[in-house]
C-alpha cells in the first residue's frame, strides 16, 4: 500500500480544506518545494498535488508552485496533479515539466470526450478522479452532486484506458473521520485498475484498515491532514503498510 502524501496548493501556499471549502483553508507552508522534499526525505514514493486555485478556476493558477516542486523532486519520485486540467495542452506541458500522472476530475464528468483523447494522446499518464458522497459523483470542486452512480461512471472511463481511479468520499475527506472503506472496496471490485482511496484518513488504524483490503485493487491511499497535524506518523505508517504488505 502506497502511502502520498497531498500537497494543496492555494495562493501558493501548503493548505488544506476541511470538505472542499475554500474558506476553510489552513496554511501549513509558505514554501510548496520545501514541503515536497521533506515528504520525500520521509520515505514518499509518491506525491499527490492539487492546485486548488486551478481546480475551481477550470485553469492552471498555481503553475510556479507545481513546477517548483517537480524541479525538486520529479526526477525522484512519481508526481500526480488534479485541478483546473481541461485540455490536452495544459497535460502535455505538465508532463515535459516532469509531471508523471494527471488527475482529470470534473473535466472528465462533463466531457468524457475529453477524457478519451487524453488517455489517446498520452497512455500511462492518465487518472480519473471521482468524488462521491452517497455513490454519486459530485463536480466543480465538489459543489454539485450529479445523478451519476461512481461505479458506473468508473468503468466506462476504465474502458477509455484511464491508469487508475482516485476515490474520494466528500463527507469524509478533511475530517479525521475514517476511511470509508465499504465504499471504496465496492468501486475497486467493479474494476481492474488500480484504486487510491482518498479521504477521511486519520490515525493509524486507518491505514491498516485499507491494507487488509488492499488484494481487491486498492493499491494507494491519499493523506492530507492527518500527516500535516501529526495524528499520522508518515513514515511510521508507510513502513507499517510495507510490512502488512509483505505479510499478505
Amino acid at each position: 500500500m502506497l502511502l502520498i502524501p497531498a500537497i494543496d496548493l492555494k495562493d501558493g501556499h501548503c493548505v488544506r480544506l476541511k470538505q472542499g471549502e475554500m474558506d476553510a483553508a489552513t496554511v501549513f507552508s509558505e514554501d510548496p518545494r520545501s514541503m515536497a522534499r521533506h515528504w520525500v526525505d520521509q520515505g514518499a514514493r509518491r506525491l499527490h498535488l492539487v492546485d486548488l486555485n486551478g481546480a475551481f478556476a477550470g485553469k492552471p493558477k498555481n503553475e510556479a508552485a507545481i513546477k517548483a516542486i517537480l524541479a525538486e523532486v520529479g526526477d525522484e519520485i512519481p508526481v500526480q496533479l488534479g485541478g483546473g486540467i481541461r485540455d490536452l495542452d495544459t497535460i502535455e506541458r505538465y508532463l515535459d515539466a516532469g509531471l508523471t500522472y494527471v488527475i482529470i476530475g470534473t473535466a472528465a464528468v462533463k466531457n468524457p470526450g475529453f477524457l478519451h483523447d487524453a488517455c489517446s494522446a498520452f497512455p500511462g499518464h492518465i487518472i480519473v478522479g471521482l468524488d462521491a458522497k452517497d455513490s454519486k459523483v459530485a463536480v466543480d470542486g465538489w459543489s454539485k452532486l450529479t445523478g451519476h452512480d461512481v461505479v458506473d461512471l468508473a468503468r466506462k472511463f476504465e474502458d477509455y484506458g484511464v491508469e487508475g481511479v482516485i476515490y474520494t468520499d466528500i463527507g469524509r475527506d478533511g475530517m479525521l473521520s475514517g476511511v470509508n472503506i465499504e465504499a471504496t472496496v465496492k468501486l475497486a471490485q467493479a474494476l481492474r485498475i488500480p484504486v487510491i482511496a482518498s479521504g477521511g484518513i486519520a490515525a493509524l488504524a486507518d491505514v491498516e484498515a485499507l491494507c487488509a483490503v488492499e488484494s481487491e485493487g486498492i493499491t494507494g491511499a491519499i493523506t492530507g491532514r492527518a500527516i500535516y497535524e501529526g495524528t499520522l506518523d508518515f513514515a511510521a505508517a508507510q513502513a507499517r503498510a510495507d510490512e502488512l504488505g509483505q505479510a499478505n
